[in-house]
């Protein structure tokens, strides 16, 4: 095989590959999103945060709860010590506490809070607003995979229309380096004539590999997203879901965001969780009183009885802690308010996503509009180029400007499509509703 059959012969093979044609099991937008879903390990991550402070939530809800706790002991003593009676001057033989060098003992407790001041209130309605944040950031994680995965889907249909339009331009100027080979043969056109399209087939050969590669890499990417083998060949429908439900106007897409963005309800349960929290701090420095009730039991020879129940009030205020609860429910009255202001940031950021959405989606409209006929165009161009070549009446130059236009209006017409699908996604996503 010579070089040059060689070099032609790498596209093709990745052509084969690349560019067959339509399958019927073809993969969908909506089969990705449910692979990615499944099987996404930063999705699976997030999940697993809101799980976690969901179960946070529960355990501080638990504090309301009794606490029950049991406990015993065996001890073993060299010599068991016993009463003296000395000091009376009897001879009295003091008896042993215990009946011999050894003893047990155990109790079963059980604790009721009856008045925290707030605290136990505050840390679960605290714990609850972190399990609903962690549940939105949660949904918001979902939607991103889901924008980011069509992102990767619509790369591949991309750069295999790129691919596409690259083998189409080397065919087309194969097609002109034989039409003007013959015509040199014939002595009727001059060298330059032929070296010029010749050169020009070399460059449409190296954009082919480019084109190739960059195919190879855009299904590599989308392959890891939805948790596939990089190597593997996939098949992709090239329309792309069309977001149901969006209103044209942009006030009420703005009001949907604001609605619907889970950032703002995370930031928004983040601040309320921060204010339960200082509840929670200042609640610390009131009196703290608990219930008590239990079960005893003493091995020993001198009490009457060696198991009792005990019951009791408890209080604990502490009356000065040097500032610390006071300081650090100051310190989380200032996380709040810093969260509140960051809230008022983002909503001003995403009401910029909704507008520059919008006006991405009537942008990509105009061009599909424009490029529509572009390549019906461009085709003629070429086909009249052509043919004033051949009748001497046009030059090389205009053949291969004419090709150059036509290899334009295909990628335009083909981006256009393509970034109007995707921009309708990008809107969905703006508003929170992917």
């Amino acid at each position: 095989m010579k070089w040059h059959d060689a070099r032609r012969a790498i596209p093709a093979a990745v052509l084969a590959g690349l560019l067959g044609g339509p399958a019927s099991g073809a993969e969908t937008l909506e089969d990705a999103w449910a692979r990615a879903l499944a099987h996404d390990q930063s999705l699976a991550a997030a999940r697993s945060q809101a799980e976690s402070a969901q179960l946070d939530a529960a355990a501080a809800r638990a504090q309301r709860w009794p606490t029950v706790a049991v406990d015993g002991g065996y001890t073993w003593l060299d010599d068991a010590p016993a009463f003296d009676f000395a000091f009376t001057g009897l001879p009295i033989t003091p008896p042993e506490i215990f009946g011999g060098d050894d003893f047990a003992m155990g109790s079963a407790t059980v604790t009721v809070p009856v008045f925290t001041g707030g605290r136990i209130a505050s840390s679960i309605a605290a714990a609850e607003a972190r399990g609903r944040g962690a549940g939105a950031q949660a949904l918001g994680a979902e939607q991103d995979l889901k924008y980011a995965l069509a992102d990767a889907y619509v790369g591949v249909l991309r750069a295999r229309k790129a691919l596409e339009v690259a083998a189409s331009n080397v065919r087309t100027l194969e097609a002109l380096v034989g039409d003007i080979g013959a015509m040199y043969e014939r002595e009727l056109v001059p060298k330059n004539d032929l070296l010029a399209v010749q050169v020009a087939l070399a460059d449409a050969r190296q954009n082919q590999l480019r084109a190739a590669n960059a195919a190879e890499i855009s299904l590599a990417a989308y392959n890891r997203r939805i948790g596939e083998p990089l190597e593997r060949p996939a098949e992709l429908e090239e329309s792309i879901p069309v977001p149901e439900g969006l209103p044209a106007d942009l006030g009420a897409l703005v009001q949907m965001a604001t609605d619907q963005r889970t950032e703002l309800d995370a930031l928004q349960e983040q601040a309320r969780a921060y204010g339960q929290m200082a509840k929670a701090e200042r609640a610390r420095v009131l009196p703290q009183v608990s219930l008590t009730g239990g079960y005893h039991y003493l091995e020993n020879q001198f009490l009457d009885d060696e198991e009792f129940a005990a019951a009791g009030v408890g209080v604990r205020w502490a009356l000065f802690d040097g500032g610390q609860s006071r300081k650090r429910a100051a310190a989380l009255d200032r996380n709040r308010r810093a969260t509140d202001e960051q809230r008022a940031d983002v909503e001003s950021m995403i009401a910029l996503q909704v507008r520059q959405a919008w006006l991405g989606v009537e942008e990509t409209r105009q061009r599909v509009e424009v490029t529509a006929e572009s390549v019906e165009q461009a085709e003629e161009n070429l086909r009249i180029a052509r043919e004033l070549y051949g009748a001497g009446l046009g030059t090389q130059t205009q053949l291969l400007e004419a090709e150059t236009l036509r290899v334009r209006a295909l990628t335009n017409r083909d981006n256009a499509t393509l970034d109007a699908g995707l921009a309708r996604l990008r809107l969905a996503r703006a508003v929170g509703s992917l």
